[in-house]
């Protein structure tokens, strides 16, 4: 795992363990622990470590659930943004391309990295906010194809603009993907239900409570229902750094990018927001893994 990686996540730890005031002793055992862990674990992703990490955190706060405020005050604030936000994507000359880009910008609301983040700037400047790396025009003409598709979800608060971009999407047979437990602010069924998605998509759990979609962790059901889909949309960092390996389905990560590491990796600054296709990138010379600076894309324009 990459060395900026760890710290990132030694920094989340800290933040949490010092809003729970937890007893120094504890907190640094649980800091020990997480370096030993690393350290016999050398080829561990990041999604994995992070589980690992909050598992331990979990345990010690006594809590399943230390995020519950956070995700409750950005679901309730973005549902009252929900009706102005969808009107913006009604009056607008592309509904397609406006609601994806709300969708990307909500992908700012993350309370993993231990930056700041400010909701409102990035939805003031979501409208005209061109992707990166677009291949929008691949994903529209490949939903007009899917007869499943499959939208893995990333964040609480996010998932009210996922919602509106999925409504614009208007395919009949969605499904829309959340984590197995609560893991950081994560979507779980219970935020999918609040904001309304499970009125518009079937929603279904992976079976596990990484950041993330790990295939070798998930549930046998959303296997099945993963196999089965024709296209895969794939919310945030979390989601590819899971998949970011995976050559044989059909995905679309749409992100804004967080950190160096994941910049560094497809090729664009950091804060940019992303649409790209995994068919249209080289396969890497190694793993994500092993390398995170051997992945370059190709044809990044639509």
């Amino acid at each position: 795992m990459h060395t900026d990686c760890i710290k990132c996540f030694l920094e989340q730890a800290n933040k949490l363990l010092n809003k729970y005031t937890i007893p120094d002793d504890i907190a640094g055992d649980i800091i020990v622990r997480f370096r030993l862990f690393i350290d016999d674990h050398k080829n561990i992703t990041a999604p994995e470590a992070s589980c690992f990490m909050h598992r331990l955190i979990n345990k010690a706060t006594n809590s399943k659930d230390p995020y519950k405020k956070e995700k409750r005050d950005y679901n309730e604030l973005l549902l009252s943004l929900e009706e102005d936000i969808r009107d913006i994507i009604k009056k607008s000359d592309n509904l397609f391309q406006t609601a994806l880009r709300y969708a990307l910008a909500g992908n700012i609301i993350d309370f993993g990295p231990p930056k700041p983040f400010d909701v409102f700037k990035a939805l003031s400047a979501a409208a005209t906010k061109e992707p990166a790396i677009d291949h929008s025009f691949e994903l529209k003409k490949a939903l007009k194809k899917a007869s499943t598709v499959l939208y893995l979800g990333d964040n609480a608060g996010e998932i009210v603009l996922d919602k509106l971009f999925i409504e614009t999407i208007g395919h009949p047979n969605l499904y829309f993907v959340v984590r197995g437990s609560n893991i950081i602010n994560d979507v779980t069924i219970e935020d999918a239900e609040k904001v309304g998605i499970s009125k518009i998509a079937k929603v279904i759990s992976n079976g596990y409570d990484a950041p993330s979609t790990l295939l070798n962790r998930c549930s046998t059901e959303f296997k099945k229902f993963y196999n089965d889909a024709d296209i895969i949309i794939s919310k945030g960092q979390g989601n590819l750094e899971g998949l970011i390996d995976v050559t044989d389905k059909k995905i679309f990560f749409l992100l804004m990018v967080k950190c160096n590491v994941i910049a560094e990796m497809i090729g664009v600054q950091e804060k940019n927001v992303v649409v790209f296709y995994n068919q249209k990138v080289l396969r890497p010379e190694k793993s994500y893994q092993a390398n995170y600076k051997k992945y370059s894309l190709i044809n990044n324009q639509s």
